[in-house]
């Protein structure tokens, strides 16, 4: 029961770790990736459909980003997406294919997206944690219950306060990752 309850908290703390790097791949370096665009809804005949369901998205240069829709009929719509979306990018539209030049970003760009790094790795802390505490309170609610004795859990205390610092320092890794990444000139 211990066992099984550790694994679960586990496994939902990496996917507090999978989120962030999802959600860390929305930032925009100074560097052009199709991942940048690629969840971006554009509406497809009255339904909003991320970007990448509909296109071919390649980024052939360090700086370019090529969209390529399989139906012509949307680029406009492809175009209005990327020109709402806070990407900051301004797309050209040839009748075939959509560019987007990923521009070097200024310095007080980088302190932002440093920011908003630091709030999404916090989040994700956040949601570390509070897998902790669920798993705190369930293993609280055992011994409470006689299911387990007060020694079973303090060890179990002390293993799950051991993946949770794992956990911590793997979305600060990834967070001290992306921020090198924006500094990065």
């Amino acid at each position: 029961m211990i066992d099984a309850s550790l694994n679960d908290a586990e496994h939902r703390m990496q996917s507090a770790v999978s989120a962030l790097d999802r959600d860390l791949e929305t930032v925009r370096t100074g560097r052009a990736r199709p991942s940048l665009v690629e969840s971006l809804k554009v509406d497809y005949y009255g339904t909003p459909t991320p970007l990448n369901q509909m296109s071919a998205i390649n980024s052939p240069e360090p700086r370019l980003i090529t969209i390529q829709p399989w139906d012509k009929g949307l680029l406009s719509a492809i175009e209005k997406a990327i020109q709402k979306s806070d990407l900051g990018l301004t797309p050209t539209n040839d009748g075939n294919i959509i560019r987007l030049v990923v521009p070097p970003l200024t310095e007080d760009r980088r302190k932002e997206l440093v920011k908003t790094v630091h709030k999404k790795a916090e989040e994700a802390r956040v949601a570390v944690r509070n897998v902790r505490r669920d798993s705190l309170d369930h293993l609280r609610k055992a011994q409470h219950d006689k299911t387990i004795t007060d020694d079973e859990e303090r060890g179990a205390q002390a293993r799950l306060q051991k993946i949770t610092d794992k956990y911590v320092a793997e979305v600060d890794k990834h967070g001290h990752a992306k921020e090198q990444e924006l500094l990065e000139v």
